[in-house]
């Protein structure tokens, strides 16, 4: 017990820089004591012991503000970080090394007993604040929830999930334009399915913005070239755009101005 005490305490330090020492993590974060309260209450479960479970882990409902059923189960080395809001079903299991920040809820969309209704975790998942995670499928290992996005598929291994609902990104187009948006100061996590017209008209913006960057390389390179007359007959790059192609009107057809 006390070993894997110790293990859940470094691996809050280690993830954590407001962690400052071992005893801070002790008594002050309820990830922790959230987590120590639910071993209690599933040692309980799993016994036969239905109720004190159930009673256990209300109690550590009350003092932190997490909610795990006490037939959960969760590995070694899950961080819940701030922890306030965060919900966890009867089904879901939770690998080792998992992070899951404040607002998380990791639900069922069925109503049958005994069935597998809650999502399966696997090892480093990260699980953004507020995203919530429903159903009986599994969120492979290294992936990414993002924040308030909301999951009702299977997510690849290594993968990230955005947007309500989520969408996953694994395209290198979609990874350019989030990296984009990141840039630009815009919130990727708002950005919704396909076929969502706002979507489709900010995913435009972002697609031209990142366009309009690599034109102004080419106009460089063009301009750098006629400096010098050896290279006068060459001066423009075969994919500089010589036309413009911003559908303006389109977009705010689709936004609907």
């Amino acid at each position: 017990m006390f070993s894997r005490l110790r293990s859940d305490i470094q691996c809050i330090l280690e993830r954590d820089p407001a962690a400052r020492s071992g005893w801070e993590v002790l008594t002050c974060y309820p990830g922790l004591h959230a987590l120590i309260w639910h071993r209690g209450a599933h040692w309980c479960w799993t016994h036969g012991l239905k109720w004190p479970g159930r009673f256990i882990s209300n109690i550590g409902r009350w003092l932190t503000g997490i909610e795990i059923h006490p037939g959960a189960q969760i590995a070694g080395g899950v961080f819940i970080d701030h922890g306030m809001g965060v919900v966890i079903g009867e089904t879901a299991e939770i690998g080792e090394g998992c992070t899951i920040y404040h607002g998380v809820t990791l639900g069922g969309t069925a109503l049958y007993k005994g069935a597998k209704r809650h999502p399966t975790l696997g090892k480093n998942v990260v699980v953004g604040a507020g995203a919530k995670v429903l159903g009986g499928f599994t969120v492979g290992d290294g992936a990414k929830i993002g924040s308030n996005a909301v999951v009702v598929k299977p997510v690849p291994a290594g993968a990230t999930a955005v947007g309500n609902p989520a969408r996953i990104i694994q395209a290198g187009a979609d990874v350019k334009r989030e990296q984009v948006a990141s840039q630009m100061g815009f919130s990727a996590y708002g950005v919704t399915q396909s076929d969502d017209p706002l979507s489709q008209a900010m995913r435009g913006l972002i697609d031209n913005a990142s366009g309009q960057e690599h034109q102004i390389a080419l106009l460089w390179q063009a301009i750098e070239k006629l400096s010098n007359p050896v290279h006068s007959r060459d001066c423009v790059p075969k994919d500089a755009a010589l036309q413009e192609h911003f559908e303006a009107d389109k977009l705010n057809q689709l936004v609907g101005k």
